[in-house]
């Protein structure tokens, strides 16, 4: 078939080098526009720019496509199919409905449960043991389209978002030519969504990065792995950023106050248990194991790391399916 692909970051690569290497024939990649980055700010292209560049692709790079022009120059190629995978902008009806077959969207998360813009991290901050992509006919709802195709895989304790990020993109690069082949040959029909199970996966916001030391040490052990590598989870001491990198949950700190350090070793007691921090980094430096860090770092037990303004978060630490 004839492929528009639609995607921007890393995690959309990896589909796109698999349809490049399968029967199906690439004819345009759509991509958001280069942005400002690095210390000279100078424009830089997306990742599946800069891939289907390397393979000889047209690319554009419209900054939306409501207008009548990009739509008029979009149904001009003449696709089957539009294949989108962490595009960046809305589709349309004029443009899902340009392709022969319409648009598909390779989606991280099993549907209807984690629909929208942050699935991966939403899935590792509930608690969830298990995530994987579904593959779904486009329409114009949040990930409201028949399924074509869903996988699951396993989500460990230990899991960041960073090495389930890479996963699903395997998986997703892999389920989206069997879904293209089964398409062209008509072997795969879609399914509507089940009703029940909805879940939205809101967009990251760079304050939810913050650790309340009132939750739970299981919740915020979630959120440092849901948050790495962006925002990251972190705590402000003496105005200073310092993000958690590596943790692990301890027992229950009976009678102590949240946000207090209870020993040498940066053990911090919770809403819930305690959490015991062993990889973290100040601002503009390097990461540090907690050791390394304290000979630079006054945290002596007994110390009362400031609480964010508010009643905290939620008090059980979740729980997911």
């Amino acid at each position: 078939m004839r492929v528009i692909f639609m995607g921007t970051p890393e995690f959309a690569v990896r589909a796109l080098a698999r349809i490049l290497d399968s029967p199906h024939e690439v004819i345009a990649v759509y991509t958001t526009p280069p942005r400002p980055a690095g210390r000279g700010q100078e424009p830089r292209q997306s990742p599946v720019h800069r891939r289907a560049l390397d393979n000889h692709i047209p690319v554009y790079t419209p900054g939306g496509l409501k207008d009548s022009e990009t739509q008029a120059e979009f149904a001009a190629l003449g696709a089957d199919i539009a294949v989108v995978a962490a595009y960046g902008l809305i589709l349309p009806k004029p443009i899902l409905d340009a392709p022969r077959l319409g648009g598909i969207n390779i989606h991280a998360s099993l549907l209807p449960r984690w629909r929208g813009a942050a699935p991966i991290q939403r899935a590792i901050l509930a608690g969830d043991s298990k995530t994987g992509i579904t593959i779904m006919q486009m329409d114009q709802g949040l990930d409201t389209g028949p399924i074509l195709a869903a996988e699951e895989i396993d989500i460990g304790p230990a899991t960041t978002c960073a090495e389930l990020h890479d996963r699903l993109a395997v998986l997703g690069g892999r389920m989206v030519v069997y879904v293209l082949n089964g398409l062209a040959t008509g072997v795969i029909k879609p399914a509507p969504q089940p009703d029940q199970g909805v879940l939205t996966a809101a967009k990251l916001t760079r304050a939810e990065g913050r650790m309340d030391w009132r939750r739970p040490a299981i919740a915020l052990e979630r959120q440092m792995r849901a948050f790495s590598p962006w925002p990251g989870a972190w705590f402000e001491i003496e105005g200073t950023r310092i993000k958690v990198i590596e943790a692990r949950v301890m027992a229950e700190a009976t009678g102590m106050e949240p946000g207090e350090v209870l020993d040498h070793r940066l053990t911090i007691a919770c809403g819930g248990g305690s959490l015991r921090i062993l990889t973290l980094q100040r601002e503009g430096k390097r990461a540090q194991g907690a050791a390394e860090f304290l000979r630079g770092f006054n945290l002596s037990a007994g110390t009362l790391l400031p609480l964010p303004e508010g009643e905290g978060g939620d008090t059980d630490g979740g729980g997911g399916g």
